[in-house]
Order: structure tokens, then C-alpha cells, then sequence
């Protein structure tokens, strides 16, 4: 059975040694993530130039009447970078509570008191963000522990699992050392890590979208405020940029290098592989209020007596297939539109069924220079799912779909 204990109350706890002599006080307590994930590995007391350590198995017993050592050979304390801090590093800091999707800031962190054969352990339950805590540290010192703990129980508890914290630092090789991961945030929805990463400053930021999956990053920022993005990747090293905007939908991709410096924005460029980056040179000829700037490239274009059948043997084949696809695009030997189907038509029909047959009626397409005005105009007007975007001889160049039009009004 275990107890618990909290860092407010195990800040200044006693220290004594095998004679129950009083040795010192403690001041911080530190995890080593890489040997454990939970588990206090060291207690510090002392100040100043006089620290010492103590290990977690030299502990007989710890409780609100002190820490009782069954080992007294202390050690210097030395500046270790694969020590996590709970006071220096994690009280007081902004974390990332991966559950609740939220950045909060830590007040408090409570322990499990595990006991063992021959002595006791302190092991993170939960960080502690609420009311609660906050009223532990208003009047510790003031009032005994004992009486603090009777006080609070009449303030709801709010704290966070410590398996659902992901620690923010900005420093690549220090995450390294303390073991961070960011599978956690690698799980979210991309529009709640987008919101989480809103409400972080610039090295919190960087820290995030430099560690985290490539195609992650750039699900994740294709919901970021657009001169967010910008800083993000402004931010990053050119290569991990590169990466991230490769995974990119490719008019998602050229708004972001559009609100870019002209030079970073080159050297991303520079960094990509040949036919992403090809395909993002030709987006970025074109106004980003225009059709051809809003437009995307991927989608799904058959001839005009293509049969259903044909059509669904495709669609098995695309392993590219967009997410927003609701419509494939008919097209002549020479590229140019010749219909639109929806794909509820085309599920709904026999095999042997012409697309063209199927094909929408009247059919609604712009040119690459249309101004974003009119394409949200057509869009209410037709209640559109999906609009063709023709070159100057009426060739198919792409699509805009109703989740782009969405993205545009909310930003207005």
C-alpha cells in the first residue's frame, strides 16, 4: 500500500542520519528518466556551494517527520544534465498535459511512498495544477503539513497523471538525455496539437516541430494560424523544414513558403527533392488569392466513357488518395475538362455505368487567375463540394474543395 507526499511538503523535510541526528534539510529531488521513468533517483540538501546527494536506496524510511537514512556516505552534488529537477526544472514550468490537450503550468507534484524490503521510495503520481496546490504553497510554513492537508479537502483536487505530461524543453540534446518523448503529441488530432502549439512562445515551438514525425508536423501545421507557420519553419533547421513541407498537401505548402522570407523560403526549396519541389515552383507563379493558388494538384481524372467499375478499380489502386476527395474529373485525350462526377453517384451505380452519364450538370469551373471573391461566391451559390481550376486552353490544373473555402472564411 502506498502513501502520499507532496513536493511542498518534501521541500525543507529534515534529513536524518542512522543515529536520528539531524544532518540538513532537503531542497530539490531529481528523476534520472533514462534509468527510470518515475522514480526519484536523488535527493539534494544543502545550498549553495555545499550540496550533497542522496541516493533513492540509501532511504530507510520518508514521511512528514523527515527522511531517515540508512546509508550516511554522501556525495558531492554535481551538475548533471540527465537529471530532471522537480523544483528547478518542473515546478512552476509550463507542460504540455497530453490528455486534456492544454498547456498548463505546475503548482505542486504529488508522490507515491513505495515501501520496499529494506526502505522507501518516493515515486511521480501526478503534477499537480489546480487550486489545491496553489493553496498548499500560499501557506506552507504557515500552518503544519498535517493541518494544510485536513484544510484542502474541502478544494476539488485538478492534477494530471504524470504518464499524460510531456516536458517541454527546448534544448535537442538535453531532451536527448532526459528521455522525452513526444509519442504523446505524436497521438493528438493534428488541430489540437495545432491549438496546443498556438498558446507556446517561439522556443517551445521549435522544440516541438524539431523532434516530433515529419508527416505529424505537417498535419499539425497546416492547422496553425498562417503567421505562425511561417515563424515555425523560420525557426527550424532548413533540412527538417524541407521534410515537414514535403509532407504538406502542396497548396497548403506554397501558402506557407508564400508568407516566408524570399530567402529561407529558397533554401527550403533547395533542400527538397525534385518533384515536390517542381510542383511547388508552379503553385508559387500564381497569386495566393487566385484560383491557382488555391487550388491542389491531387486528384483523381478519368476519360469520359471510363464506366463506374473502371473507376473504383482506380480509386483501389491510389494509395495518394486525398482525404477530401468527393468528385473525380473527366478529361479528354488533351487534358481538357469535360465533366465532374460525385463520388456519391459513382457509389450508387451499377459497374457498367459511363462516368459520363453520371457527370454533374451544369458544369462549374474557373480560371487559374479567378479572384478568391467569386470562387466563394460559386461555392455558396452551387453549394459546391468541389471546384475544377482550367488553364487558359481549358486544360484541368486542379481543384479547390470546400474545406480550403471553409479555411478562408474562418480567417476573415
Amino acid at each position: 500500500m502506498a502513501d502520499l507526499l507532496y513536493l511542498t511538503e518534501l521541500l525543507g523535510l529534515p534529513v536524518y542520519d542512522l543515529k536520528k541526528k539531524r544532518i540538513g534539510a532537503l531542497r530539490d529531488a531529481a528523476l534520472v528518466p533514462l534509468v527510470h521513468p518515475s522514480r526519484v533517483d536523488r535527493f539534494l540538501i544543502g545550498g549553495g556551494w555545499a550540496w550533497l546527494t542522496i541516493r533513492h536506496d540509501q532511504v530507510r524510511s520518508i514521511s512528514l517527520d523527515g527522511l531517515f537514512l540508512k546509508d550516511e556516505q554522501l556525495t558531492p552534488y554535481h551538475s548533471d544534465e540527465y537529471m530532471l529537477r522537480l523544483v528547478r526544472d518542473l515546478l512552476d514550468q509550463q507542460i504540455i498535459d497530453a490528455q486534456g490537450r492544454k498547456v498548463v503550468r505546475v503548482t505542486d507534484v504529488t508522490f507515491d511512498i513505495l515501501r520496499r524490503e529494506e526502505h522507501e521510495e518516493l515515486n511521480v503520481l501526478e503534477v499537480d495544477v489546480g487550486l489545491r496546490s496553489v493553496f498548499r504553497r500560499l501557506v506552507r510554513g504557515v500552518i503544519p503539513p498535517r493541518w494544510i492537508r485536513k484544510a484542502q479537502s474541502g478544494i476539488a483536487p485538478n492534477s494530471i497523471r504524470w504518464e499524460y505530461c510531456n516536458i517541454l524543453e527546448p534544448d535537442p540534446q538535453r531532451r536527448l538525455r532526459l528521455n522525452i518523448s513526444n509519442r504523446l503529441l505524436e497521438e493528438m488530432h493534428p488541430a489540437d496539437l495545432a491549438d496546443i502549439v498556438e498558446e507556446l512562445g517561439p522556443d517551445d515551438r521549435e522544440a516541438i516541430f524539431e523532434t516530433i514525425d515529419s508527416e505529424v508536423a505537417a498535419e499539425a501545421l497546416s492547422e496553425v494560424e498562417p503567421g505562425i507557420q511561417a515563424s515555425i519553419l523560420e525557426s527550424l533547421e532548413t533540412e527538417k523544414a524541407a521534410e515537414i513541407i514535403e509532407e504538406m498537401a502542396p497548396h497548403e505548402a506554397a501558402d506557407v513558403l508564400s508568407e516566408m522570407g524570399e530567402e529561407a523560403s529558397a533554401e527550403i526549396l533547395e533542400e527538397m527533392e525534385q518533384e515536390p519541389k517542381s510542383e511547388l515552383e508552379e503553385l508559387l507563379e500564381f497569386d495566393e488569392d487566385s484560383a491557382g493558388g488555391l487550388m491542389s494538384r491531387e486528384f483523381v481524372a478519368l476519360r469520359p466513357e471510363a464506366t463506374v467499375g473502371e473507376a473504383m478499380a482506380e480509386l483501389q489502386k491510389r494509395e495518394d488518395l486525398p482525404e477530401t476527395l468527393n468528385s473525380i474529373f473527366l478529361t479528354t485525350a488533351d487534358g481538357a475538362l469535360a465533366g465532374v462526377v460525385p463520388m456519391a453517384r459513382i457509389v450508387s451505380s451499377p459497374a457498367g455505368v459511363e462516368l459520363v452519364k453520371l457527370a454533374a450538370d451544369p458544369l462549374i469551373a474557373v480560371p487559374e487567375g479567378e479572384r478568391q471573391h467569386r470562387i466563394t461566391e460559386l461555392f455558396d451559390k452551387y453549394n459546391l463540394l468541389t471546384l475544377p481550376v482550367v488553364d487558359e486552353h481549358g486544360r484541368l490544373s486542379g481543384a479547390i474543395t470546400a474545406d480550403e473555402i471553409i479555411t478562408i472564411l474562418r480567417q476573415r
